[in-house]
């Protein structure tokens, strides 16, 4: 705990930095949810740390205290200069860059440990695309814990007939076991965010949860179908799967979206395979 009391205190030759709201910044400072995410996250020495987002780095100086191989990822290049000079020396390996165009993937062809753990206090203008481009990357990711919005937590992990429920829940559930651990609230940020923050693990799945022939086909059905999630999937699907199609894929075509879990989707997305559609068209939201 001594090098979070420490945070409070200026870095000689680091001047005071204050939030770029462009950037979507709230840096978490609270030493008890900074001491509970490490906690929830049990650091081995040998494990492959990503920090997406360090900020001031009130987070990072733990992460590497408890992991031997830490790299950070982040945009803002005055904090990426505050951090080279605070952590020099140090077992961190600094990458300038945006999370939502990074190649985790390249940290694999590193002499290092894998698969990568990932952790993150996410902006919450670019959560929901940046956690897509993670799921991209789970063949290389063992689990991920990231702090959202409450409200994209809850629809991360809703299930189905729950009214969060949605592509999002479906798409990272696919990849993932997804678990809410805790809720923070807006005074352990500064400046305060206007919600409350919840913090996720999510850990990939060694096999998915069910067999599908094409993933990204699956992709675009739960895209096509949550854009229409008021109607039925007979009407969802209509010129991609006939009723008889979806009854033989073993779905009621009069439920709704909402109602179904993944083996449901994964049944119908195979279907729509068999079927030779052309969804390549189709714009999910």
């Amino acid at each position: 705990m001594g090098w979070i009391k420490n945070k409070s205190e200026q870095v000689a030759g680091i001047e005071p930095f204050h939030a770029r709201k462009r950037f979507g910044q709230h840096f978490l400072h609270d030493p008890a949810i900074i001491q509970r995410i490490v906690s929830a996250i049990a650091l081995e020495p040998s494990d492959t740390v990503v920090e997406i987002g360090p900020g001031l780095g009130a987070l990072t100086g733990l992460l590497s205290a408890s992991s031997e191989h830490l790299h950070v990822v982040e945009l803002d290049r005055d904090l990426a200069q505050r951090l080279a000079l605070e952590f020099q020396g140090r077992n961190l390996h600094l990458h300038v860059a945006d999370a939502l165009d990074f190649d985790f993937a390249a940290l694999a062809s590193a002499d290092e440990p894998l698969p990568l753990r990932v952790v993150g206090n996410l902006p919450y203008n670019i959560s929901t695309p940046l956690l897509f481009h993670l799921l991209a990357y789970s063949h290389v990711i063992r689990d991920m814990h990231l702090m959202f919005q409450r409200e994209v937590a809850d629809r991360i992990v809703a299930s189905p007939g729950n009214r969060h429920y949605g592509r999002l829940s479906v798409m990272t559930q696919w990849h993932c076991r997804a678990e809410k651990l805790f809720d923070v609230g807006p005074g352990a940020f500064a400046p305060p965010p206007r919600v409350t923050s919840s913090m996720v693990r999510l850990t990939m799945r060694a096999v998915p949860p069910a067999p599908v022939s094409d993933p990204v086909t699956l992709g675009r059905l739960v895209a096509k179908v949550f854009s229409h999630r008021r109607k039925t999937l007979r009407n969802c699907l209509r010129g991609w799967l006939t009723p008889a199609e979806i009854v033989a894929a073993g779905v009621d075509p009069g439920v709704r979206p909402e109602t179904l879990d993944l083996g449901q989707f994964a049944r119908l997305s195979n279907q729509v395979g068999a079927a030779g559609c052309h969804w390549a068209e189709a714009k999910p939201r």
